[in-house]
């Protein structure tokens, strides 16, 4: 069975974005990104791999990402249908209305049943891009984190992950810090 990863940037207080969507003082530096883009190839958006001289680059750890409409309208409003188009891309939302697209499925009902299937199916592992609400839905089925701790207090903003107290525990596998005093830890779900 495929495994869900939640790949996510969060500050020290546990927040993936200001209040206003805002991702900018999350401090990146050329090593950090080399090293990242590197290790994490798969999930680097389409353009991002493209500017590495590695748009070809096999996949080597996911085929699949999936998102909810706010991950995804950034690069609709840049005019992009499909932001990872190395991957298999699934958006979930009841509301976006986007042209037609072969490797975009838009989900308008059950996230759950749908992460399900995938997870049912052959292949490599799924990405799960954010945001907190769709994290929320999926907890449950969220088998492994990467979490990218930026060494920042935003004090407010958009949580990891919005879900009613439902405490749910993971074990720390690896932790490795960066020059930019940015430690990614990975976690698997303890079950």
């Amino acid at each position: 069975m495929r495994e869900l990863t939640y790949y996510i940037g969060v500050t020290l207080d546990g927040f993936i974005a200001g209040p206003d969507d805002e991702v900018d003082f999350f401090p990146v530096t050329p090593a950090f990104a080399e090293t990242l883009g590197t290790e994490l190839a798969d999930l680097q958006p389409a353009f991002v791999r493209a500017a590495r001289g590695g748009a070809d680059q096999p996949l080597a750890s996911f085929d699949t990402v999936v998102m909810g409409r706010r991950t995804y309208e950034p690069a609709l409003e840049q005019g992009v249908l499909d932001p990872y188009s190395h991957l298999r891309t699934v958006v979930v939302s009841s509301t976006i209305d986007v042209p037609a697209h072969d490797n975009v499925e838009i989900v308008r009902t059950d996230p759950v049943a749908r992460v399900r299937e995938l997870k049912a199916e052959d292949g490599l592992g799924i990405y799960l891009a954010g945001g907190a609400g769709l994290a929320g839905v999926l907890l449950d089925e969220i088998d492994r984190l990467i979490v990218k701790k930026y060494p920042v207090i935003a004090g407010s903003g958009i949580p990891m992950v919005s879900h009613g107290f439902q405490p749910t525990a993971f074990t720390l596998d690896r932790a490795r810090t960066y020059d930019n005093g940015c430690v990614v830890l990975e976690y698997t779900r303890a079950r």
